[in-house]
């Protein structure tokens, strides 16, 4: 039986990039160990295609990074582990996902529509940016900022009257310009 190559680096650690010294000699290592690691991954998994997968993905993973193996320690350990984490993230994953081959679950999924909302905020502050200054005020006042009749006629240095009526042709004018039916609309939020 011919003796295997190690996979310990004995140049000095300055000359070592990967610490593996012979790559042809980590890799012969690394397919002996393949059976050994398909029977672990089908322990796991109990699927002989899943398990194919796993221990691809194993040495996918492996020979990326292979320059974190540490010379020395056992590689056989080192790709289980491997093999086992990899089988955890997948599982976890799987716990998070729902089947749905023909699309039913998917097709139960909506969201509201959130255009709508954008459009309607649009027309709103062109239609705001349509009524004279001092009404679009004392409508944000009253109607935005929730202040008072007598908080806003205070700070805009008007009379009580003149800050009611205001909002009121304010409130009418928006109406008008936006097409809504003032009637009908203070009905429906009683």
């Amino acid at each position: 039986m011919p003796a295997r190559a190690s996979v310990v680096d004995s140049r000095p650690e300055g000359d070592a990039d990967t610490g593996i010294a012979e790559p042809s000699a980590w890799r012969e290592q690394v397919i002996a160990l393949i059976p050994s690691l398909r029977a672990f991954a089908w322990s796991l998994s109990r699927d002989p295609s899943d398990a194919d997968d796993m221990v691809q993905e194993t040495l996918a993973k492996a020979w990326t990074h292979r320059d974190k193996f540490q010379p020395g320690t056992n590689l056989r350990a080192w790709l289980f582990t491997i093999l086992r984490n990899s089988w955890y993230t997948a599982l976890s994953k799987h716990r998070r996902e729902t089947p749905d081959e023909d699309g039913k679950m998917a097709a139960t999924l909506t969201s509201p529509a959130s255009q709508e909302w954008s459009v309607e905020l649009h027309q709103l502050q062109a239609a705001l940016n349509q009524l004279p200054p001092e009404h679009r005020e004392a409508l944000i006042m009253v109607g935005a900022a929730g202040l008072s009749y007598e908080e806003a006629a205070g700070i805009a240095g008007c009379a009580l009257g003149t800050i009611k009526s205001r909002v009121n042709r304010a409130r009418n004018r928006l109406a008008q310009i936006m097409d809504i039916d003032r009637e009908t609309s203070t009905e429906d939020a009683a």
